[in-house]
């Protein structure tokens, strides 16, 4: 494939080339929208190099043919883009044991790369948590905890239905997530719910703790609106790790090469290399 672009006398912040351990851009694929082959490949095409987790929600794949899943899923490989389940497997969770591992078998049959382990609506003990990723792991999978401090997130609840419910300490999270991390986790992802999303005011201190206690290496930020992957980039500079709908790619990554941005970010999101 030839990723050469143009005009390459204008500079622009550089990114790692993948597979990236930083600047990680993962998208929602088929969830608001139906993505086929040739929707994908357009995607591909034009941004592949942009991506690096295509995230299948809501147990969309369910829904797919095989042969049609599997176009998906070779295509993004082509383009060195991982592919990931999505929090589905707390859905799994209450089949029983003989469903996790039939869904991890298939799985990695099919070609996923990452199970994505989310608990928004069950609860789970924090070693059960920790089996499962080992589980994961020995399956030859990549596990990618979801943690957050809202119970119920994942369900597009309003502000008054998460203000009832109350935010869970931050603390309990970030103990789950390095225990996660110990046992081989791949990466966390952090619920926006309860941070960013359906509150009445953003509470970034507590996306400021998840990223001083755990390292912003090891977390992906969910951050679906715009204004929000703005904040995390104008905060933890254009290597942040965030997850975005597919729609967004290009106006995120243009803000982490500082060429174009808002009032707040033009100018400021830039990366400075020496030589050394």
């Amino acid at each position: 494939m030839n990723n050469q672009r143009a005009f390459q006398n204008i500079r622009m912040n550089n990114r790692q080339m993948k597979p990236r351990n930083q600047g990680i851009t993962e998208v929602r694929g088929p969830y608001y929208t139906v993505m086929g082959k040739h929707y994908l490949q357009d995607m591909l095409e034009t941004m592949g190099e942009y991506i690096d987790i295509l995230k299948f929600s809501g147990g969309s794949f369910m829904l797919y043919p095989e042969d049609k899943l599997r176009e998906l899923l070779d295509l993004a490989h082509v383009y060195d883009v991982k592919v990931s389940t999505g929090g589905f497997m707390e859905t799994v969770l209450t089949q029983g044991p003989e469903a996790v591992d039939h869904y991890l078998q298939e799985c990695k049959r099919v070609g996923f790369d990452i199970i994505e382990i989310s608990t928004g609506f069950i609860t789970m003990p924090t070693d059960d948590i920790v089996r499962l990723v080992k589980k994961v792991q020995a399956a030859g999978l990549l596990a990618k905890p979801e943690i957050g401090v809202q119970f119920g997130a994942g369900g597009t609840n309003s502000i008054e239905e998460n203000e009832a419910e109350g935010v869970t300490d931050p603390s309990q999270a970030i103990e789950v997530g390095k225990r996660c991390l110990d046992a081989g986790a791949y990466m966390l992802m952090i619920e926006s719910e309860g941070i960013t999303e359906s509150v009445r005011s953003w509470r970034t201190e507590i996306a400021t703790q998840f990223a001083r206690e755990l390292g912003t290496e090891n977390v992906v930020f969910e951050a679906a609106d715009p204004e929000v992957f703005e904040w995390y980039v104008k905060n933890y500079g254009p290597e942040v790790n965030v997850f975005v709908d597919h729609s967004q790619i290009v106006q995120l990554e243009v803000l982490r090469r500082g060429i174009w941005g808002t009032k707040d970010l033009w100018g400021r999101v830039i990366t400075f290399n020496d030589g050394e």
